[in-house]
């Protein structure tokens, strides 16, 4: 990180952006400890039962947002680890995997000892940790990927995991509470790893020996006692457990998590304290829904991945999304793509013109740890799709050509921003738009305001703008004497672009061109469109 002024600090103490509220709570939690700490580390876990999905990015993108926040605020040095729970039994075979028949033979093993269904990592739980890495590595985060089975089988845990035996009655008082009696009578924090079968096993613990280091549990196929340590990868700690003793063992000092953990993260800072740690600071963000509103799974493989997102949009635009109201749920599908592409732009044509302040508010500061280099666009992203809808783009040339004579002489070698957003729009259409586009005919009195219409166009002058042929269609709207306005602008979006919603009709028909405007509200007219669309 560049070094901080005085005046960047004193800002960062009173910017209003959530990620720097989040960091002055986390510097409130380091005041508390004694100093000695050179880095602050924070975490996201991840649990690779499932292909990571868009949520978990989500966690690091934002963690990474606070992360930059800390460091303008207090100067300090700080690491971040992507914590991957490799370790947890296969419980649930995933909806969207293949050879589910192979994986059935796995049920209950530690994840890194389930076969890969997709032939290509040594284990699913390194198949996955491959894929969440791939990902975060396009994107450029600075982070350590670490691994539980790892951090178990070398022993980087050990000490943790005795200082849980010892604290185990504690544990248990902690927990018991919370679950019911069928629960109660086997619940242990200690999940032992069977020697011959190699399942995590849940277990009924019938004693302990701290000095030993063990265990002695019933084993529930043969219903023998077996003793086992606690150390060396022989045991798994339950989930919530686990969580506290990670904090615990690595020093974690912030870590956020969805909302549907309030309760987990109740008690694993209860069993943090047990042990002698302080639970690190952290923000409960809302879940993301489906186009049904039900919540996003990695397991069903429902609402957007990662790789649909960046299809149809850029990934700058993806961290917009993040950033927006963590704390209150979003519905993440398709059609949210154009609209957060636009507004990516809105924010980057504010920054030039902001002060430092103002800077620290501004969501791409924090997006982009800092103030991007990046180009804006001469016309909306939206304005884009609308354009390779009208002109059915099969490929990206054809909207590059209508772009040209509307902007200059420009060329996707110079504008290579623009022509990035220009296979956005193409894709966006192709895939989303093309199928559900519905043309209708134009009712009677509609056709004569849409004649009027055209000949208003007509008249303009050649150098009109966008302002002027929007003003032509506002008027003709109000001459027909419509009794909200929006009928006619519905109207021309139906009738001429297939669709319910659209652009500002001046900038479009700026954009398409005046004479192919005036010959697309002719085809509509007459009929052509609802033809060639196959409709009847």
């Amino acid at each position: 990180m560049s070094e901080l002024t005085a005046q960047m600090q004193e800002i960062a103490t009173d910017a209003k952006a959530w990620p720097f509220a989040e960091a002055r709570a986390l510097a409130s939690r380091m005041e508390k400890l004694d100093g000695s700490k050179e880095e602050v580390l924070f975490e996201t876990g991840y649990g690779p039962s499932g292909l990571p999905h868009i949520g978990t990015f989500g966690e690091v993108v934002r963690t990474t947002m606070v992360r930059h926040a800390y460091e303008a605020l207090t100067g300090q040095k700080t690491r971040l680890v992507c914590f991957s729970d490799d370790m947890d039994g296969f419980r649930k075979i995933p909806d969207n995997v293949p050879n589910h028949e192979m994986l059935a033979d796995y049920l209950n093993k530690p994840l890194t000892r389930v076969k890969d269904p997709f032939g290509t990592a040594p284990s699913f739980g390194e198949h996955n940790n491959l894929r969440l890495q791939a990902f975060l590595d396009s994107f450029g985060f600075d982070y350590e990927f670490m691994s539980s089975t790892n951090c178990y089988l070398e022993g980087k845990f050990d000490a943790a995991l005795l200082r849980v035996l010892e604290q185990y009655d504690t544990i248990m008082n902690i927990m018991l509470p919370t679950l019911g009696p069928e629960r109660q009578a086997t619940y242990s924090p200690f999940f032992p790893i069977c020697p011959d079968s190699g399942k995590v096993l849940q277990a009924k613990v019938v004693d302990r020996n701290i000095t030993a280091g063990t265990i002695t549990y019933i084993d529930p196929d043969s219903g023998a006692k077996r003793e086992t340590k606690v150390t060396g990868g022989s045991c798994k700690l339950q989930w919530k457990c686990d969580w506290a003793m990670r904090w615990f063992a690595l020093g974690v000092d912030y870590e956020m998590s969805g909302k549907d953990l309030i309760e987990s993260v109740i008690q694993s800072s209860k069993i943090t304290r047990a042990l002698g740690g302080m639970a690190p600071a952290g923000i409960s963000y809302e879940l993301f829904l489906d186009e049904n509103g039900e919540k996003i799974s990695k397991s069903k493989g429902n609402g957007l991945s990662v790789e649909d997102w960046l299809r149809y949009g850029s990934p700058e635009s993806l961290s917009l999304f993040m950033y927006g109201q963590p704390k209150r749920a979003k519905r993440l599908y398709f059609d949210v793509i154009p609209k957060t592409v636009d507004e990516y732009y809105q924010h980057l044509g504010k920054l030039p013109n902001q002060s430092e302040a103002e800077i620290f508010e501004n969501p791409l500061w924090h997006i982009h740890s800092g103030v991007p280099d990046q180009a804006g666009l001469p016309v909306s992203f939206n304005l884009l799709l609308n354009l390779a809808a009208v002109c059915h783009a099969e490929d990206p040339q054809i909207v590059w050509a209508y772009v040209n004579e509307y902007t200059g002489d420009i060329s996707p070698q110079t504008y290579g921003e623009l022509d990035r957003m220009i296979d956005y729009a193409v894709n966006y259409y192709q895939d989303m738009v093309r199928p559900n586009k519905t043309y209708r005919l134009a009712e009677a009195n509609e056709a004569i305001n849409l004649e009027i219409l055209k000949t208003a166009l007509a008249d303009l002058p050649d150098d009109c703008d966008g302002e002027a042929i929007q003003s032509v269609v506002y008027a003709t709207g109000k001459a027909a004497n419509y009794e909200n306005l929006r009928d006619w602008f519905k109207c021309l979006y139906q009738v001429l672009l297939g669709q319910s919603e659209g652009p500002r009709m001046g900038s479009f028909f700026a954009l398409y061109g005046r004479k192919k405007s005036i010959q697309l509200i002719d085809d509509a007219i007459a009929g052509k469109l609802v033809q060639l669309a196959g409709q009847k």
